[in-house]
């Protein structure tokens, strides 16, 4: 596996090069994002494709995101564009923003939509990502680098953990920002914007362009039968090898107690516990690998730091995890809805 350093300035145009130039001949390689590491793969080439579900042991019906540089290359790709789908592409593209729209049919491989008659295309505001694309010269499908199931990776050195031996090479451009993947929405022909999974770009932000954005109901079920219309809707994801919980409450130090008393009955029978805490409680636990996501008031925070410390969980070999809960509004919603998948739904309310 080759591993292409795009953080030397000396290196980086001839990395960016060499990789493209692996994607283009139908290869698949990791790379950089806003958000967290993307598995990239030439979107109209299906052994490509394949050879990402593979890496990631990703099951079949959960569709890839594709990755474009420029908005023009929509054109071979989706069969129109909404007058409200040009608004918000003007207002957060390039950004973590993916939206879901009708695919011209065999424009891409049918492994990317999943055999669905749409597909999610997001602009990434990362400039290797954007350079990656063109230098590739198609678009790219690219879910997160991983290995399907695990916390989504924001390093180089996450993704090498899970893929090394499977995937021809990594871009390395440092820490990833966001932390947290794009928000998922697909626009109704009425203007109305339903989000499919929330993620960088959130539903107040949203609210500036549009009128009217709701979550779709699915988003709250873990086991949904149907099948997903955009990656993460469906399957337990994100998940620490830990039993994992969260926890909630309207009264802070009531959870903190409940929460305390978990811990120890856990440490009782044996079990290696942690805790996700946020800053105004980070005091409280003993006995537990304490890691903090942040401030209350700064769900970003939580956002960035989230994927990583599911990953410190694992490394520590921590087998008894609680994770404590925030409030579901701006980036919050999407911290929640990525804890709750990686809890596989396991939630108590104090």
């Amino acid at each position: 596996m080759q591993r292409w350093s795009a953080l030397d300035p000396t290196e980086k145009s001839a990395s960016l090069q060499e990789a493209g130039a692996v994607l283009s001949s139908g290869g698949i390689v990791a790379f950089p994002t806003e958000t967290v590491y993307g598995l990239g793969a030439d979107a109209r080439n299906t052994a490509a494709v394949e050879a990402v579900f593979a890496a990631k042991g990703r099951p079949s019906d959960n569709p890839l995101i594709v990755h474009i540089s420029q908005q023009n290359q929509l054109q071979s790709l989706v069969q129109r564009v909404l007058p409200m789908e040009q608004q918000l592409m003007d207002t957060f593209w390039p950004g973590p923003l993916t939206l879901v729209m009708p695919v011209i049919d065999g424009a891409l491989s049918a492994r990317v939509t999943a055999g669905l008659d749409t597909v999610g295309v997001r602009m990434p505001d990362h400039p290797i990502a954007l350079a990656l694309i063109t230098a590739a010269a198609c678009p790219l499908a690219a879910p997160s680098a991983n290995r399907s199931g695990r916390p989504s990776p924001t390093t180089a050195a996450h993704v090498a953990d899970d893929l090394a031996g499977r995937i021809d090479g990594i871009v390395d451009g440092g820490s990833a920002g966001v932390g947290v993947e794009s928000t998922v929405i697909q626009v109704q022909e009425d203007g109305h914007i339903i989000i499919l999974r929330p993620g960088g770009i959130t539903r107040e932000q949203l609210l500036t362009v549009a009128d009217h954005v709701e979550l779709d109901p699915a988003l709250s079920d873990v086991a949904a039968e149907t099948a997903p219309r955009a990656p993460g809707m469906k399957y337990t994801h994100y998940a620490p090898k830990g039993n994992m919980s969260i926890v909630t409450g309207d009264h802070l130090n009531e959870v903190a107690v409940f929460m305390q008393e978990q811990l120890v009955m856990a440490q009782e029978r044996g079990e290696r516990t942690g805790v996700l805490v946020f800053d105004e409680d980070e005091t409280i636990y003993d006995g537990s690998l304490r890691l903090t996501l942040g401030s209350l008031s700064r769900p970003e925070e939580a956002a960035s730091r989230l994927y990583g410390h599911l990953r410190q969980f694992d490394e520590a070999e921590v087998t008894f995890i609680l994770a404590q809960g925030c409030a579901e509004q701006g980036v919050g919603l999407a911290v929640m809805n990525r804890l709750y998948k990686a809890a596989g739904g396991q939630f108590i309310r104090v």
